[in-house]
């Protein structure tokens, strides 16, 4: 009997000791989010213009489609980029070159917004390796780029994941700061919560060439959210090349593209 009353002489305690919490978050600054790529691949190049929304907000970004963009590059190339509508900007003659600088500038709202990025030499991808290993009695598959790391220092790679023509949301980024001029042996680190390869799986990987900068942004937001391969604002902005407090991220890189079957 004594036990059972201690039992009610608890619940009510904990009853009584509930309190309703009103969050109130303070109101984030809206800021504009500039995303834009050139690749060595055939254009159009594309730049996105919208703008970050509150915390307590729902729906998407904002566009801005008033905006005069341009992109130069440093053997005299220039072209300012034509509006399509829903935040977006489009080129029509300009190219993709390894080895140039490319320079962004937005003016949008009364403000100006610069971003510079340089194209690295193409580093060929050979192939898709899938590796089998055995785990606790289960089958699990690493996917392994290959593909052979100049003998120069400072490149840097990021993947693009996709399988069975579903992109991964997840970020991969590779450098050559432990092995340089060698073939790559380093696995995609693949986050199995989100992902698990299984037999008959159809991976598909495209891998970049990016410069330092572009390769901070990934890894940096690897590290926070392990997850997407771009495309997103995350709630803590990665290191950026953008100007005046821009979010987002402007990169010139090469492209390639491997595929394999997990079997």
């Amino acid at each position: 009997m004594k036990n059972i009353v201690s039992i009610i002489i608890i619940a009510l305690l904990f009853t009584s000791c509930e309190k309703t919490v009103d969050l109130k978050y303070k109101s984030n600054q809206s800021r504009i989010i500039i995303e834009g790529n050139i690749t060595n691949e055939p254009g159009p190049y594309f730049v996105k213009i919208t703008k970050s929304i509150s915390l307590t907000d729902i729906g998407n970004y904002p566009s801005i489609d008033n905006a005069v963009v341009t992109i130069s590059d440093n053997a005299g190339n220039s072209e300012i980029l034509t509006a399509q509508g829903n935040g977006m900007y489009r080129t029509s003659m300009l190219s993709g070159v390894e080895g140039r600088t490319y320079t962004l500038t937005v003016m949008a709202e009364n403000q100006t917004y610069t971003a510079q990025s340089t194209m690295p030499q193409r580093v060929p991808f050979d192939s898709v390796k899938v590796e089998t290993v055995i785990v606790g009695g289960e089958t699990e598959y690493n996917l392994i780029p290959i593909y052979n790391d100049p003998v120069v220092k400072g490149n840097n790679y990021r993947f693009v994941l996709t399988v069975n023509n579903k992109l991964i949301n997840q970020h991969f980024v590779q450098n050559d700061e432990i092995k340089n001029g060698s073939v790559n042996t380093l696995r995609l680190e693949i986050n199995d919560n989100d992902l698990e390869l299984k037999s008959g799986d159809s991976v598909a990987i495209k891998m970049q060439c990016i410069d330092k900068n572009v390769a901070l942004y990934y890894t940096a937001l690897a590290l926070m959210s392990d997850s997407g391969p771009g495309g997103g604002t995350t709630p803590n902005n990665p290191p950026n090349n953008l100007s005046n407090g821009a979010l987002g991220l402007f990169s010139a890189h090469t492209a390639e593209l491997k595929k394999n079957t997990i079997r």
